[in-house]
């Protein structure tokens, strides 16, 4: 009978990050085993703490089912011999899958010519629980950390040294040995807050039997006991704990039972920059920031303890003691850099390395903050954008790296640079642009809203691509070192977002003059223009356009972003029967530009001569589509532009079907006015896209 099956890993303190990774890795992981091992099931989940790992498979068959299968192996005239008898590479085959040679069959085989040899291979399925003890330790081993140790004599490694293991299927232990831990039925509760080993019974009676423990197993569960401290924290201060997503899915595996305390801190040193104050606790100490009811930060702070205590007064002063310490230093750091400049960081950073192998005179920091104002100020005069403005936030953008605070706290670059900015008097504008240019920071994060902040994010990471390429420093294969694929996607986003712009060109022209200008010269732009198109390519999939509709769009061009979308969407809108016509016309075309056959680029209604009119008809056609479709193509309309490639449709099967013409005609003035014909007719359309990409085509 089909039975629930646990097994747990008990050891030393998991860091929070890597147990969070391998609560998300670990049930793919033991279900590809499962599946290995032709075991049914109804379900994996995965549990944990710091000090264990856990996994729950519900419903675990209590044997693998009988194996019937046929095995393809060599020709049949490999595995048998003229006179029928079998060749050694047959009885090899034979051995290899377990039948008697005598039971290999010939058959056809689709896919291949010929006749292959056959094995019909029936294999008895073994019960689970001895399958289990392998399967089990193959498991353990196969979890994948950042980091693993040894410790003992043992040569088994984990991410801590293991202490305990409990395996159970149905009720009953599973003998397995591994790191030189025996299993067994006994679980450990929480450290302080329990006595003694935790027997359990069943995979069913786990999570309660070392709730009783003190132990909240679930992580779902432990979210849930945080937010609720959370809100007694509020109730009790009468603030706010803000929201913090990424640090609440941090603490909830920094204890096995969480419980909350709140702090405070001397309201002096609100006078350092909210974000320092945040960045300082959440960074150092996994303390949540806490707010009045109209958002203005207090000075208080509230945090997770992983057990109960006696006196709760006691951990609070504790916690505020160890976060004075770091506020005096963040308001020390805050305070110094105010006593600097602007203009002291920027020739503090003219001899910092950004990238060696761009050679000596555009390797540093400084160097490519002056790329960057030559880049900007460019580009912001083809998106008529204040150059101005552009040029000295490019200037200043990264001038808050020298600084101390910067220094202590890397997380705050740009934001610290805008309120020195503010500080130095260097205007509003510059300020939120230095901030800015470090948008987008990640998948789904914020785009810069202020177009010379845009502007310089669009320099930076252009600048940062076309000289690691330069250098050879493109990525390969999934390594990329220096993020160019991010940077890549974060310049398209920004150019999505502001469509108006098309400055993809300006972009990367001035961004190859400033480069050249200190002596790096890009040879290969056809690798450079192939990596944006990929990306955006990604980025188009991603969004739910479909493969072959972007393919064909951005095969007609890709630098303005914002119309290969549009050119992609109208693709969707095309018929079948459209795309078959088109297809048709093309191949045509095609096989005419392969025998020198250009065509010319007008079309004489003279030599029209095919019965019924069919090329007069298909003339008219095309002149009225043609000129419907103008102002579509001028609004970037292209479902409406394919609307006349629709209703040509009728006129080109005239043309070829029901027409009877001849297309390569033997005449050579006929031939080349018909191929002039067909070219005028696909050329508009061909220009949006390539339909020779399209699915759907003949």
């Amino acid at each position: 009978m089909p039975a629930d099956l646990l097994f747990e890993l008990g050891c030393e303190e998991i860091p929070a990050k890597m147990l969070a990774r391998a609560l998300d890795d670990l049930p793919a992981l033991v279900e590809a085993r499962l599946a290995a091992a032709r075991l049914v099931h109804a379900g994996v989940r995965a549990l944990g703490t710091p000090r264990r790992l856990a996994v729950i498979v519900k419903q675990l068959g209590d044997r693998q089912p009988d194996l019937s299968e046929e095995v393809v192996g060599p020709p049949a005239s490999a595995a048998f011999a003229a006179d029928g008898s079998v060749t050694k590479a047959g009885q090899g085959f034979a051995a290899k899958n377990g039948v008697d040679p005598a039971a290999l069959v010939k058959r056809e085989v689709a896919g291949k010519k010929g006749l292959y040899v056959v094995a019909l291979r029936s294999v008895v399925g073994q019960a689970t629980r001895g399958l289990l003890p392998d399967l089990l330790a193959d498991v353990a081993r196969s979890i994948a950390w950042p980091k693993s140790q040894r410790w003992g004599w043992s040569e088994a490694t984990f991410v801590r040294p293991v202490q305990w293991l409990v395996a159970l299927f149905g009720g009953e232990v599973v003998p397995l040995s591994w790191a030189g831990i025996t299993s067994g039925r006994h679980s450990r509760g929480h450290r302080f807050l329990s006595q003694g080993p935790v027997e359990i019974a069943t995979a069913e009676a786990y999570v309660e039997a070392l709730r009783a423990a003190h132990v909240v197993v679930d992580p779902e569960l432990r979210r849930d006991m945080v937010r609720r401290e959370l809100t007694r924290l509020e109730s009790e201060t009468g603030l706010r704990v803000r929201p913090d997503e990424p640090l609440l899915a941090e603490v909830i595996h920094l204890g096995e039972y969480p419980v909350g305390v709140s702090g405070a801190f001397d309201p002096s040193f609100l006078e350092v920059p909210e974000e320092i104050i945040v960045t300082a606790m959440r960074t150092h100490q996994r303390y949540f920031a806490m707010e009045h009811p109209d958002g203005r930060l207090a000075n208080r702070f509230a945090t997770m303890m992983a057990t109960i205590v006696k006196d709760p007064v006691v951990v609070q002063r504790g916690n505020e003691y160890v976060i004075a310490s770091r506020l005096a230093d963040a308001k020390f750091f805050f305070a110094e850099d105010r006593k600097k400049s602007f203009e002291q960081w920027n020739e503090k950073l003219a001899g910092v390395v950004f990238q060696a192998k761009l050679g000596d005179k555009a390797k540093t920091i400084g160097h490519k903050v002056k790329r960057l104002e030559a880049i900007a100020r460019a580009v912001a005069a083809a998106a008529s954008s204040p150059e101005g403005v552009a040029a000295e936030v490019a200037k200043f953008c990264k001038a808050d790296l020298a600084s101390s605070a910067v220094g202590e706290f890397p997380e705050l670059q740009g934001v610290m640079g805008k309120h020195y900015a503010r500080y130095f008097g260097l205007g509003e504008a510059v300020a939120v642009g230095i901030e800015q240019h470090w948008w987008p920071k990640g998948q789904g994060a914020a785009l810069p809203s202020f177009a010379p902040g845009a502007l310089v994010a669009l320099a930076d990471r252009m600048d940062t691509i076309v000289g690691c390429f330069a250098v050879g420093l493109e990525p390969s294969g999934s390594a990329d070192p220096f993020g160019l694929r991010r940077a890549a996607i974060g310049i398209w986003q920004i150019l999505l977002a502001n469509p108006d712009w098309r400055v993809f060109r300006k972009l990367f022209e001035e961004t190859r003059n400033a480069l050249a200008s200190q002596g790096v010269i890009v040879e290969d732009t056809v690798k450079l223009d192939e990596f944006f198109r990929a990306r955006l390519r990604g980025i188009f999939i991603e969004s739910g356009i479909p493969a072959q509709d972007v393919d064909a769009a951005l095969a007609k061009g890709f630098h303005d972003p914002d119309d290969a979308k549009h050119r992609a969407l109208g693709c969707g809108k095309i018929s079948k029967e459209s795309r078959e016509v088109f297809k048709r016309v093309a191949n045509i075309l095609d096989d005419a530009r392969a025998k020198k056959l250009v065509p010319s680029g007008t079309v004489d209604t003279t030599l029209f001569v095919a019965p019924d009119n069919v090329e007069h008809r298909l003339h008219a056609a095309i002149m009225r589509a043609q000129h419907n479709e103008q102002k579509p193509r001028h609004d970037r309309n292209y479902v409406a532009v394919f609307d006349s490639l629709e209703q040509l449709g009728a006129p080109v099967a005239a043309f070829f079907d029901r027409g009877g013409v001849m297309v390569m005609d033997p005449d050579p003035k006929l031939r080349d006015n018909r191929l002039a014909l067909l070219n005028w007719f696909i050329g508009p359309y061909m220009a949006i896209a390539d339909f020779r990409l399209l699915g759907g085509a003949a």
